[in-house]
């Protein structure tokens, strides 16, 4: 198994079809013990729950410094060390440039930028002591082509804020044996899409994806398992795009 013995926490991972509790599933077939973390508390104990006795649910509001490091020192506590960290809590907004009010544009930076920065803070002085740790960044395609189907321009650009933000601790934290590594989504078929997509806008958006299919939360879940695992052990800064193809550069 690709992960046997590894601990690791996951943010935003409660939701039923999300990508976060797939990726959860996915690291426990491969022999990891996990921490769900979620601002619903009881949506996280349930969720850890579903997984198995071997893991926990851990409310966490990842906009909030001394929540996520309430929620790391108790991983840790009952994990005895953390291995991994996937940085995948997130909310969007579809809304236009010019109505984007300030508390529109404060919302969507602090849950999707600054709560990887509190989140991983709370977990890199622990990794480094250890001089081991991989980080996984959630970003999206959204922040590559300047728009996504569903997110605003802030949220683009919280998402590329990501990709800077990542690429800074992978160079920052390398030397301590941490690998920090950003996965971009395309269109992923979750809570957050469901129900909003018409047949014509389904049929237009796979006009332009040559894998002709939405991509799933298995398919996201996948990639992160590869950059949790030795199998990604050479592999810090990276950008890895799972969009079949929507956005081939």
């Amino acid at each position: 198994m690709l992960l046997s013995g590894k601990t690791a926490i996951i943010s935003g991972a409660a939701s039923p079809r999300g990508i976060g509790l797939a990726t959860a599933r996915r690291f426990v077939a491969e022999g990891a013990r996990v921490a769900i973390l979620d601002v619903d508390a009881s949506a996280a104990a349930d969720a850890a729950a579903s997984l198995g006795t071997s893991h926990i649910g851990l409310r966490c509001d990842v906009a909030d410094k001394s929540s996520c490091e309430q929620a790391v020192a108790r991983a840790i506590e009952s994990f005895g060390s953390i291995d991994i960290l996937v940085n995948n809590a997130g909310i969007t907004q579809p809304v236009k440039f010019l109505d984007i009010s300030p508390a529109d544009w404060d919302r969507i930076q602090d849950v999707n930028l600054k709560g990887i920065l509190f989140l991983s803070q709370a977990v890199i002085p622990h990794m480094r002591s250890r001089k081991s740790g991989s980080i996984a960044c959630m970003s999206s395609v959204s922040a590559q082509r300047g728009g996504g189907i569903f997110g605003g321009p802030h949220y683009s650009a919280a998402k590329a804020g990501v990709l800077g933000l990542a690429k800074a601790m992978a160079r920052e934290f390398g030397p301590d044996g941490i690998r920090v590594n950003c996965v971009t989504p395309g269109l992923i078929g979750t809570d957050i899409t469901a129900g909003k997509l018409t047949d014509e806008m389904r049929a237009k958006i796979l006009e332009g994806i040559p894998l002709n299919r939405l991509g799933t939360a298995d398919d996201v879940a996948g990639i992160y398992t590869f950059l949790a695992s030795d199998l990604s052990a050479y592999v810090t800064g990276a950008v890895i795009d799972v969009n079949g193809g929507m956005l081939i550069h």
